[in-house]
């Protein structure tokens, strides 16, 4: 759900707004002459990040910098090579060349990138912002906290942009809106950053994703309401707008924008759920199909409910030792110990939720979206992430679920291989993962940009027919009338009792058996696990790193198609259909496919490299419903089917095809003792035990992946 503008890039401190850091050197200022500062103006670029470079020119006696995200600065110079800034506190040293001169940058004296001359400097345009903050009255009194931005160098009415948010909006400024959306800074919006109830400086009670009220109850309040009654006050009181609004939202943000697409204002012309969370029981933040997301419930209840502001999180024993979350939550066993031992006096709200309602019940319910989309009111652009850690689920089933009710063609889906939001990056890769090109760039600049301008301020360009998706493997923008395509073909892939792939064809019987222990399970990425967001945390990219810590492992049963001898596209949903038995009377499946490259591959990283591209747990007591957990019976052969979520990728020639299947993915999910038990949340030490499970493949038990084959 945390929205993090501060994408990963070589050029991070560069490129966006900072803290102040320490100071890193004590040299005195100095003052150039203009062709000593000329000497070193231009334009640098790194050659690892191209998208993202620097420029630097003389004005005023000074060396100025700016970015396409950087608002020009002052720097201060300390010799005719070297100078620094102050928000952030970074060092920039030149090596002035005829040819092309280097550039390097620090931060605490620690080498952060180094940067070519590329040509002269590059000038962008700015619009010059007016900041002011609101108060806003909502409709039962309560006044939520704005920060406005109106661009004071336009004189025709422009629409307004708006986001809401729990996360706080006081650092909303200028800067940080061309930091974090260039492309719509530039276009020139008012734009509205906005406290939700009960965060920050909004007054309130904050309710974690607040259930959707009666609307014919005029005193009834949510967060379509409150997004409604802002948008009245904004309309009345802000000068020089068109009338039109635009509402925008990346994670929780997301949902916020699709609350604001529910019984709108009228106002409300077009909006842009971005990895909106739209169900966290079934398939976002908290639950996937009903296994308890245990590291991101903790640390997420924590960090937003202990006050209204952002807590951090730590992992460390009672010595104040920090701990690699594995053992951390390895050793203090399910969620009611997690919360004895967390030291927070009164349990968090989400945290009762937790252990008040595992399974799937009216609490849950009345927090999914998709039950309320039901016809599409407002132009909806909706943005999701192959590799989103955190909300895949949301944008996939919002589209999904407000496909069937585009009658005036206003449903549009973007799907690209990002990690939750970095489609505000303009990398040209994600982990280890190289495409060649910055699909961010292209995505908000050709897509998003024209988006809003089309229907906030009707200019042309937008030519969006559906969906818009980045396939991998062969690293092209697709685009499709529709999602899946109508050329996709579910197609059998059958998981042979000799460990062997059968596509389409019948495949030799047998089974295959792993034992799964609760003490040793099947870690989810490569060990320490730091805290979510906590610093130096992998959490961001987990689901690009590379699977061969975990394929080897006896608790992980394994599949593969022969090597290809042809390239395979698939696109669309993958489902697994298992048939399998436990010795237990409980426990959980996860299902992985996985890309495979060749160990000859041209890039010596990728070499053997195994690359999921679709990955999903399942509980098994909830395979007759989520509503009603029941027990598996010992040694009985059940079928448990689930969904892989959408997929776009060409499994490239020479190139092998992997199905995993196995019971523990910790401490991402908490462990299901494999005993079965009234509440997981609650289950006590003796609980846990090892338990045989069998996959089957035969005439009546056909386990298989069944994949969208595009030919």
């Amino acid at each position: 759900m945390l929205q993090n503008w501060l994408v990963s890039t070589s050029l991070l401190f560069a490129a966006v707004s900072l803290p102040t850091l320490a100071q890193t050197t004590q040299s005195s200022p100095v003052t150039l002459t203009a062709s000593q500062l000329d000497a070193v103006s231009g334009e640098y670029t790194d050659s690892t990040e191209p998208d993202t470079p620097l420029s630097f020119y003389a004005k005023d006696g000074k060396l100025y910098i700016e970015s396409e995200r950087r608002i020009p600065s002052a720097l201060t110079a300390l010799s005719a090579s070297e100078f620094t800034s102050r928000n952030p506190q970074i060092t920039y040293r030149f090596t002035p060349s005829a040819s092309a001169g280097t550039l390097t940058i620090s931060t605490h004296g620690d080498l952060d990138a180094t940067l070519t001359r590329t040509g002269d400097a590059v000038h962008h345009l700015f619009h010059h912002y007016d900041r002011r903050e609101e108060m806003i009255p909502m409709r039962d009194g309560v006044k939520l906290h704005v920060v406005i931005l109106t661009p004071t160098d336009i004189s025709t009415p422009v629409p307004f942009l708006m986001q809401r948010t729990p996360y706080g909006v006081d650092d909303s400024t200028e800067a940080s809106f061309f930091a974090q959306r260039p492309e719509l800074a530039r276009a020139g919006y008012i734009y509205v950053g906005a406290d939700i109830r009960g965060r920050f400086k909004s007054e309130g009670e904050f309710k974690m994703m607040r259930p959707l009220a009666d609307h014919h109850d005029p005193k009834a309040i949510d967060e379509s309401t409150d997004t409604y009654d802002t948008i009245a006050w904004l309309l009345k009181n802000i000068p020089n707008n068109n009338g039109r609004v635009g509402v925008i939202g990346t994670s929780y943000p997301g949902f916020l924008s699709m609350m604001a697409g529910i019984d709108p204002h009228p106002a409300v012309k077009a909006i842009s759920p971005q990895a909106p969370m739209i169900d966290v029981w079934k398939g976002d933040d908290f639950f996937h199909n009903g296994a308890f997301r245990q590291t991101y419930g903790y640390d997420y209840a924590y960090s937003l409910e202990s006050s209204k502001e952002m807590t951090d999180v730590e992992y460390k024993d009672a010595n104040g030792k920090t701990l690699d979350g594995y053992d951390y939550f390895l050793h203090r066993g399910s969620l009611i110990e997690d919360i004895r031992q967390s030291g927070v006096k009164e349990k968090l709200p989400t945290w009762q939720a937790f252990l008040e309602h595992p399974a799937y019940d009216s609490f849950w319910h009345s927090r999914g979206v998709e039950y309320h989309l039901t016809q599409v009111t407002v132009p909806t652009l909706t943005v999701g992430g192959y590799y989103d850690q955190e909300d895949m689920y949301g944008p996939q089933e919002e589209y999904a679920s407000l496909e069937p009710h585009d009658t005036d063609h206003k449903n549009f889906l973007v799907l690209g291989p990002w990690r939750h939001g970095s489609w505000s990056s303009s990398s040209r890769h994600l982990g280890a993962l190289q495409y060649g090109q910055s699909i961010g760039n292209e995505y908000r600049s050709q897509i998003e940009a024209k988006f809003f301008a089309h229907y906030l301020k009707d200019e042309p360009g937008f030519d969006l027919e559906d969906t818009a998706s980045f396939q991998t493997g062969s690293n092209t923008w697709k685009r499709y009338a529709h999602f899946p395509p109508a050329d996709a073909t579910k197609t059998s892939f059958c998981l042979s009792g000799t460990g062997v792939i059968a596509a389409g064809s019948p495949c030799t019987p047998g089974k295959i058996s792993y034992l799964s222990d609760p003490a040793n399970p099947v870690p989810y990425r490569h060990r320490p696990i730091q805290p979510t967001y906590g610093s130096g945390s992998k959490w961001y990219t987990w689901m690009l790193e590379d699977q061969r810590f975990a394929t080897d492992r006896k608790d992980v049963a394994v599949w593969k198609l022969p090597v290809l001898d042809h390239d395979l596209t698939i696109t669309g949903e993958v489902i697994a259909d298992i048939f399998a038995s436990t010795t237990g009377s409980d426990g959980d499946f996860v299902a992985k496919l996985i890309d495979q490259y060749p160990d000859d591959d041209p890039d010596p990283t990728m070499r053997g490299f195994q690359l999921m591209t679709n990955m999903e747990i399942f509980r098994g007591r909830y395979r007759t419903g989520f509503d009603k957990p029941n027990a598996l019976k010992p040694g009985e052969v059940n079928e448990f089917q689930w969904s892989l979520h959408d997929i776009d990728h060409v499994f490239k020639k020479g190139h092998t095809l992997i199905v995993e299947i196995q019971s523990t993915w910790f401490p991402l999910y908490d462990r299901n003792p494999q005993t079965f038990v009234a509440n997981i949340m609650t289950a006590k030490p003796e609980d846990y035990r090892p338990a045989t499970v069998t996959v089957y493949s035969d005439e009546k038990h056909k386990s298989q992946l069944v994949l969208p084959i595009v030919k």
